[in-house]
């Protein structure tokens, strides 16, 4: 449109805040705005943020000051802060930086227009962080834009009960809510009518959906993967992130038995000595983690897992780095996320001493070689098989496409444009640390 706006958002963090700056770009499509990819060009641009990273809220104001020029070349450019670090620190945000229009939680970006709406009307500054009754995503448009992309992100389950003593999230996302199965498998088949494959379900804690079924009752997220396997078309579905405590039998099974659930979980444990695990209040041990990934790959052998690890949190000793060094080994991670611990404000954890920060470096740094050491393995073992790759995409090289196999591993093979959005069969030639390539079948 001639007289559209445009939109800029930059996204930080999760799959989850992906998947909402893409909600908030059809939000504000409505009241004509059109996403651009650069904020040169932008009416009004959006920082979604992420609170789980060391200085998250430096890090937006940092963000903010770059943007100065841009507000002083254009003082009618709109400027927001979205996300957890918006919900965490809205107030502080709007006090120290004066030139940000509007301030909008996880929880409320439905009401975008109605924050816009009241800037037009002379107010100075908007803040919204509330954790309202309603469900946002009644508020949604009902047409997903997907830009042609073969794989989506589709939210589930927000928020968490868990209140792990290090974390964030039960603060700046609120109590665990799960979005009811019908609206869930609706979106799904809209997708999926787009041209989407693949799914990833997302959610803090995405195993402890319970959702409401359509004749009632609660749905576990193995019953909703059952479900979502019915639609024709759908051919792969994947979920993120879990917590040990939701790993219940039926969903193991259907890693075995549902044949459109790919061989892939993120399932992390953050630490191995059941001491920590203890003080870091995640209500599992060592050994009950353990037989998850034993019962798992007793219903799928070939299952790559990845998780995520912390060291150095307070109180962790050299016993302790040996027992998650020890959890490492048995369990043989294909992918895994690990890091220094930093303190957020408002946790638990935050009033503790922490472990000097030499120690906690050099703990990393053997930690990130035995994964990466892993990862490798990993991917070498891959050479020679025959796998099913999902191509998304052009490769850095001409006549190269890139997709993901169904261990979520990112392969790439000389094929051509028309291949892109099927599923083919290749020949595994060669591997490195964070990808494949091979021969088209």
């Amino acid at each position: 449109m001639a007289d559209s706006k445009k939109l800029y958002i930059k996204t930080y963090g999760c799959q989850m805040n992906v998947y909402d700056s893409a909600r908030m770009v059809e939000v504000l499509g409505q009241e004509g705005y059109v996403e651009t990819q650069t904020p040169e060009t932008a009416d009004m641009i959006l920082l979604n943020t992420c609170h789980i990273r060391e200085k998250a809220a430096e890090k937006v104001y940092s963000e903010l000051g770059r943007l100065r020029p841009l507000r002083e070349k254009n003082p009618e450019l709109k400027i927001g802060v979205a996300g957890c670090v918006a919900q965490a620190h809205g107030a502080e945000i709007m006090e120290r930086q004066p030139m940000v229009d509007l301030v909008v939680g996880p929880q409320t970006y439905h009401r975008l227009p109605k924050m816009l709406g009241a800037l037009k009307t002379g107010q100075k500054a908007v803040l919204d962080t509330d954790f309202p009754q309603e469900d946002k995503f009644d508020h949604m448009t009902a047409t997903r834009q997907t830009s042609g992309r073969v794989t989506a992100f589709l939210t589930v389950q927000e928020g968490c009960d868990k209140f792990c003593s290090f974390c964030v999230v039960p603060y700046t996302r609120g109590a665990e809510v799960s979005r009811p199965v019908a609206r869930v498998l609706k979106e799904a088949e809209e997708l999926v009518s787009k041209g989407v494959k693949d799914i990833t379900l997302l959610g803090q804690n995405v195993n402890a959906y319970h959702g409401e079924g359509p004749s009632g009752g609660e749905w576990s997220l193995a019953r909703l993967i059952w479900a979502l396997s019915d639609i024709d078309g759908l051919a792969r579905i994947r979920y993120t992130t879990s917590h040990p405590n939701e790993m219940t039998d039926d969903l193991i099974a259907a890693h075995g038995s549902c044949e459109k659930l790919m061989p892939y979980l993120h399932l992390p444990v953050q630490s191995g000595s059941d001491r920590i695990l203890k003080a870091m209040n995640r209500k599992h041990t060592a050994e009950t983690y353990l037989k998850i990934i034993h019962k798992l790959r007793e219903a799928r052998p070939d299952i790559l897992v990845s998780g995520d690890f912390i060291v150095g949190y307070p109180g962790e000793t050299e016993a302790d780095f040996e027992a998650t060094l020890a959890l490492v080994e048995t369990v043989g991670y294909g992918q895994a996320y690990s890091f220094k611990y930093s303190a957020r404000p408002g946790t638990p954890a935050a009033e503790k001493p922490s472990v000097p920060a030499d120690v906690a470096d050099a703990r990393l740094q053997v930690l990130q070689a035995l994964l990466a050491k892993q990862q490798s393995h990993a991917q070498n073992v891959m050479i020679g098989q025959t796998i099913k790759v999902l191509f998304e995409k052009p490769g850095r090289l001409p006549g190269q496409l890139i997709g993901k196999t169904e261990h979520n591993q990112a392969c790439h093979a000389t094929a051509s444009p028309g291949y892109l959005n099927r599923i083919k069969n290749v020949i595994v030639e060669a591997a490195t640390s964070h990808a494949l390539s091979g021969q088209l079948i």
